[in-house]
């Protein structure tokens, strides 16, 4: 994959330099000394009004909750559902023209934290449980989606916006680049921390890395680290808006900065390669042809008639579908269904699909990409279907598509993709794609596989890959 071996350095820079810019977050600006996966952290002593100071509180943003109201009344979004939003055109005039009216801003400025008090509070821990006593990952990407918002939030600086009047944006998830778990595995009792800045940004575009964290025997410890892209739009959701540059403030921040572009570059470059605009490359056609020739009754010479050969199953065979309604509980400001609770329903499909076929609980090692092509609206009835599209080895590779379903036309419009790379302890059988799209799949998978867990694939001096 193009610039691999650059993208991995800089996800492992992101930790190792946000570890730095964090530790030195504090200075002389007023604020006590910041978490950084098991350090102290003291509550926020600043002059920002929303700030919470609470003694017993190791943030500077106090609960998720808190977060989200904040947002709500930034944005100037009304309480209570109505299908006709009230407008926001009046927000547009407050909107910058051009960057000269944006002041630059440092990745310690966006820097902020909360929590997800899971120790005392009964009725959210409630939400969080499993059935094994475990918190559900998908209520925590939820969380870690609404908290990429607040950091975007946190970044923004309109010196001309006069006081009292909303934010003139909306603030939408293009993408979630990678989401890497630790071995550790999240309890329902214990408080969860989610810490983040932002790490690049473009002219309308922005990147937020985000940690969470849970307290264990008195010390943070990490359990995930996400990068998000969002793209800032006008109050109106109609077009683009500036947004302020990012200038790194030191080699560490830089360090990051750097990282963000490489991410950039590999976008592009993949884009490019995207099956939909362009042939697999050779090996991938040649994969292709010996899955097909392992599948049929070579002494027949029946291309028709397709045999399972041992050891393997039908992509056909390993699939689960979930229709899921979205209620006006789960809306952002512009009454369309939040990008965390579509997440949050792939990640639960996608694993019930992983222990189906399984058999046996499954561990989350990666979410390697989440796209976000068109947005759902509130009252949609959503076909969401997952597949295991490649194993390797104890790994398997889970694709969630989710489709607004029209009832009356019966039209299926992919919104949302999500791929998830699961592992178990015991060897899989491999997929046997069946048609041409399934095969497809089957590469995709693969390029999603090898990417998730940090396989090189350098090209060779005529720019073909090589392939291990």
């Amino acid at each position: 994959m193009f610039l691999l071996r650059n993208q991995l350095g800089s996800l492992r820079a992101i930790n190792a330099a946000s570890t730095k810019l964090l530790k030195s977050s504090t200075g002389n600006n007023g604020i006590g000394k910041l978490s950084v996966f098991g350090q102290s952290c003291y509550n926020s002593m600043s002059n920002i009004g929303y700030l919470k100071g609470q003694g017993d509180l190791e943030c500077t943003a106090g609960t998720m909750n808190d977060v989200k109201q904040i947002i709500i009344k930034k944005l100037g979004i009304e309480v209570g559902y109505s299908p006709l939003v009230s407008t926001r055109e009046h927000l547009t005039e407050h909107a910058p023209r051009s960057l000269d009216e944006l002041p630059s801003r440092s990745m310690q400025d966006s820097f902020t934290s909360a929590i997800i008090p899971l120790t005392n509070d009964k009725v959210l821990k409630d939400k969080y449980v499993g059935f094994m006593g475990n918190v559900r990952l998908g209520r925590l990407m939820e969380d870690m989606d609404m908290f990429a918002v607040w950091v975007v939030h946190k970044h923004l600086l309109l010196p001309n916006l006069p006081e009292g009047v909303a934010l003139p944006y909306t603030f939408v998830t293009v993408l979630v680049d990678k989401i890497d778990f630790t071995d550790l595995v999240p309890t329902h009792d214990a408080d969860i921390r989610l810490s983040g800045h932002v790490s690049w940004v473009g002219r309308t575009s922005i990147e937020i890395v985000v940690w969470m964290e849970q307290k264990l025997h008195g010390k943070w410890r990490k359990l995930t680290r996400a990068l998000f892209l969002m793209a800032a739009r006008d109050a109106t959701n109609t077009k683009a808006a500036l947004i302020n540059p990012l200038v790194p403030a030191n080699e560490e921040e830089k360090v990051i900065f750097d990282g963000g572009e490489s991410r950039k570059k590999r976008r592009i470059q993949l884009q490019k390669e995207d099956l939909l605009k362009t042939e697999p490359n050779d090996f991938e056609q040649g994969l292709v042809h010996d899955l097909f020739v392992k599948s049929i009754d070579t002494k027949s010479r029946a291309f028709n008639k397709r045999i399972l050969p041992p050891g393997y199953v039908w992509m056909e065979d390993v699939t689960m579908a979930n229709i899921v309604f979205s209620h006006p509980e789960d809306r952002n400001a512009h009454n369309k269904v939040f990008g965390g609770f579509l997440m949050r329903n792939a990640l639960e499909l996608s694993w019930a699909l992983a222990y189906n076929f399984a058999k046996r609980r499954p561990k989350l090692e990666h979410i390697s990409d989440i796209s976000f092509h068109h947005p759902v609206d509130v009252s949609s009835m959503l076909n969401m279907q997952a597949h295991v599209i490649y194993t390797d080895l104890h790994y398997m590779e889970i694709v969630v598509l989710a489709d607004v379903y029209d009832a009356v036309s019966g039209q299926q419009t992919t919104t949302n993709s999500f791929y998830y790379t699961y592992s178990v302890a015991e060897r899989l059988p491999r997929i046997m794609p069946k048609t041409y799209h399934e095969a497809m799949y089957y590469i995709e998978g693969r390029r999603k596989f090898r990417f998730a867990m940090g396989i090189d694939a350098p090209k060779d001096a005529a720019g073909d890959k090589k392939q291990m």
